[in-house]
């Protein structure tokens, strides 16, 4: 029996060691160890990667969504629209900064936030404020941005995307996290490109928004101990940018060898009676997570695959409105209907770009075996 893991940081990390320890030997040089050169080096080279006019480093992923946030005006009792249908991190930050989550319907083919959902908030919910809306680029695919903007236009609304999950795809020939206001991008380290801790880092063509994260990451301190504004300590290690800086320059071939395991996956199991990924053509996926939808005994074949030794994983079990923490919005147990089956249904089996093709052809022959196939 193999035993597979959902990603196998080991592999990733092995060829690229004495890079990696170079970098951090360098900032152990220098003792920068917060923000400093490496800090502004991989701003530098993440906003030309993106093409994006502004990248700052900050201390992870949920701070760069309270971050964005902040500094695009929201305040407490303002309503953000956010997908039910994700991970915590969401909506735990737009309740952090004391505004009000919203939560959307998703898309059943990409399971991204739906615009006809966040149409039909805007339309109906004339009590709370709505002052923005966070599209997740759920498993490496972007939500249906084009749409989501004209609303955004047509309403008033802020943008901000949670990338948290896609940096590096594309949308329409655009780097996720360019499109709207400002992006948070998190680079936990089972990320696609991924620190070796927390880190994360807000993308903006914004000049005041740049200006405003780069104050609220730092105590809201703009020199010599003059505090403009009420800011936090949000800012990015030195070591992590000098890790990120060397992985930084292999993200596109891992994403494509990404893209290749999840197509043979396709391949393979499009017969099965599973329903595997929708790849929207204008997009670019990254699969950080290779999701199927499995109608009928999903949690049978999750079982029967990590008892073969398979790190078959949910993604997300629970929907956010139906969490105990966010009771007090009042959301039942009926609302959101795709958002309730993709939590029943969903199943995440390995796709990291080390996969051997022996373990690919074992995930397969498993999956099948379980189907009776």
């Amino acid at each position: 029996m193999m035993k597979i893991p959902i990603l196998d940081l080991h592999r990733q990390i092995a060829p690229l060691r004495r890079e990696i320890d170079n970098g951090i030997r360098g900032v152990i040089d220098r003792t920068d160890f917060i923000l400093g050169d490496q800090t502004r080096l991989f701003e530098k080279e993440a906003a030309a990667y993106c093409g994006v006019k502004y990248a700052l480093g900050v201390s992870n992923g949920t701070d760069a969504l309270k971050l964005c946030l902040s500094a695009c005006g929201i305040r407490p009792g303002d309503g953000v629209i956010c997908p039910s249908f994700t991970y915590f991190a969401t909506a735990g930050a737009i309740a952090g900064i004391g505004a009000i989550p919203v939560f959307a319907d998703i898309d059943p083919l990409t399971y991204n936030i739906s615009p006809e959902s966040v149409r039909s908030i805007l339309l109906r919910d004339k009590k709370r404020k709505i002052k923005a809306v966070i599209p997740v680029h759920l498993y490496g695919q972007c939500a249906e941005m084009e749409t989501l903007l004209e609303l955004s236009v047509k309403f008033g609304l802020k943008v901000i995307e949670d990338t948290a999950q896609a940096f590096g795809a594309e949308y329409k020939g655009k780097k996720a996290g360019t499109l709207g206001d400002c992006a948070a991008v998190s680079f936990y380290p089972g990320k696609n490109l991924g620190a070796f801790g927390d880190a994360g880092m807000v993308l903006t063509n914004n000049k005041k928004i740049s200006e405003a994260v780069s104050l609220l990451r730092n105590q809201g301190d703009r020199g010599k101990y003059n505090h403009a504004l009420l800011g936090g300590n949000q800012r990015m290690d030195g070591i992590q940018a000098a890790v990120l800086r060397v992985k930084l320059k292999y993200l596109d071939s891992w994403n494509a060898k990404r893209l290749e395991n999840a197509l043979f996956y396709n391949r393979h199991l499009q017969y099965l009676d599973l329903v595997t990924p929708y790849i929207r053509q204008d997009c670019r996926h990254t699969f950080h997570h290779y999701v199927c939808r499995v109608i009928r005994r999903r949690d049978e074949l999750a079982d029967y695959l990590n008892k073969k030794g398979i790190d078959a994983r949910v993604y997300y079990p629970r929907s956010l409105h139906l969490q105990k923490c966010f009771k007090y919005l009042g959301s039942a147990a009926g609302d959101l209907s795709e958002s309730l089956y993709a939590s029943k249904e969903v199943l995440a089996i390995p796709v990291f770009p080390e996969l051997k093709e022996k373990e690919k052809e074992y995930i397969i022959d498993s999956i099948k075996r379980f189907f009776k196939c």
